[in-house]
């Protein structure tokens, strides 16, 4: 298992203080640990262009580049085409031809009185347009000659050069690094499951994060939600928490209680719920933050190569799914003893691997 390892200065500059946070960053944390669906959403808190830029930016779409802009006009169609003709739904000309597409995310973030119709059906467009850009990319990530291993490469890249940044900008991490499985530990896992085909498989990636206090988790999610991957590509239902309690770290700071107020739900987030399915053979006293992302990667430079021009039909992003873990440093480190103990883990799943080969005894979930 390769390793590249970040030790990072533990000096809290000004990195990311609770009170910078808004209602959108704690949604954005909420669905993170819940693993829920932005598709449930009914709405928005992107209440500016710049919030929508900025928003549109960590999805790697540059709102300044003409192109990027096309393709937003083209899945925005797609989606008002679809709304109306199979769906029945009559849009007003705002939402259908919006002078610019921007304003969609905003008109989804507006909800006073009588225009919550208005509001909802941007929501809708959005929703389309989410579902339409992720299965175009698919499509494109298809039709492209390269390799699984060189998109994992470019992933890792990206990932650790924002690594880099936090540690510059004096984030107060004790470590960030990745991991790739091998060969043998791929097998293994796929024998373990029932779902044993390759494409179940969602950690052939893994970055592993850890703070220095508990109390650093929430600003770190929050971080990463604004900085590196888009919260909407959160895989549904792949999420864990044991570790985190969102409602009493929102109490903390009376400002966040407040804005929590205002969530559409705050859920199951007690700790000890264990929302998502914690890997079997894990101790329950394992204590882990785990997530799924569709990270995505642009692809320009293949499309340039390749002499394909109207980005606009597939886009010039495709995904990669990416494992993160988040823990903190006295919780990473109880998780390297006793019945947590690596050694013991892969005791437990060699065991069943065995039994399963044998007898084919793997149990019914």
């Amino acid at each position: 298992m390769s390793r590249d390892i970040l030790t990072i200065d533990t000096s809290f500059a000004s990195a990311f203080q609770l009170e910078d946070l808004e209602l959108h960053d704690l949604e954005a944390i909420r669905l993170i640990l819940d693993g829920t669906s932005v598709i449930d959403w009914h709405k928005l808190d992107l209440d500016s262009l710049d919030k929508v830029d900025e928003f549109l930016r960590v999805s790697c779409v540059d709102t300044a580049d003409p192109e990027d802009l096309e393709r937003l006009r083209f899945v925005l169609n797609q989606a008002v085409n679809y709304l109306e003709e199979h769906q029945g739904v009559r849009l007003p000309d705002d939402l259908r031809n919006p002078v610019d597409v921007r304003q969609v995310f905003v008109a989804a973030s507006t909800w006073t009185g009588r225009f919550r119709r208005h509001q909802a059906m941007a929501c809708m467009i959005l929703k389309l347009m989410h579902t339409i850009n992720h299965m175009e990319a698919a499509d494109l990530k298809h039709r492209l000659p390269i390799s699984e291993a060189e998109l994992i490469d470019r992933v890792e890249r990206s990932i650790i050069s924002h690594a880099d940044e936090m540690r510059r900008e004096g984030y107060p991490l004790q470590a960030f690094y990745s991991s790739r499985k091998t060969r043998t530990s791929v097998i293994s896992k796929l024998l373990s499951k029932r779902e044993s085909i390759a494409a179940t498989l969602y950690d052939k990636i893994r970055f592993r994060i850890v703070v220095e206090t508990p109390e650093e988790l929430l600003s770190l999610l929050a971080y990463l939600s604004r900085n590196l991957f888009p919260m909407n590509y959160v895989i549904p239902d792949e999420s864990h928490n044991n570790l985190l309690d969102l409602r009493k770290a929102l109490q903390r700071t009376p400002r966040l209680a407040e804005l929590a107020g205002n969530l559409q739900r705050l859920s199951h987030d007690e700790v000890g719920d264990e929302q998502g399915q914690l890997n079997p053979f894990s101790s329950r006293s394992y204590r882990v933050i785990n997530f799924i992302v569709d990270y995505p990667i642009r692809v320009d430079d293949i499309l340039e190569k390749e002499g394909i021009n109207a980005t606009y039909l597939l886009g010039r992003i495709v995904y990669v799914m990416v494992e993160f873990q988040l823990v903190d440093r006295e919780t990473a480190k109880t998780n390297e003893q006793g019945a947590n103990a690596h050694g013991l883990y892969k005791g437990r799943q060699k065991k069943v691997v065995e039994e399963r080969l044998l007898r084919g005894s793997l149990k019914k979930k």
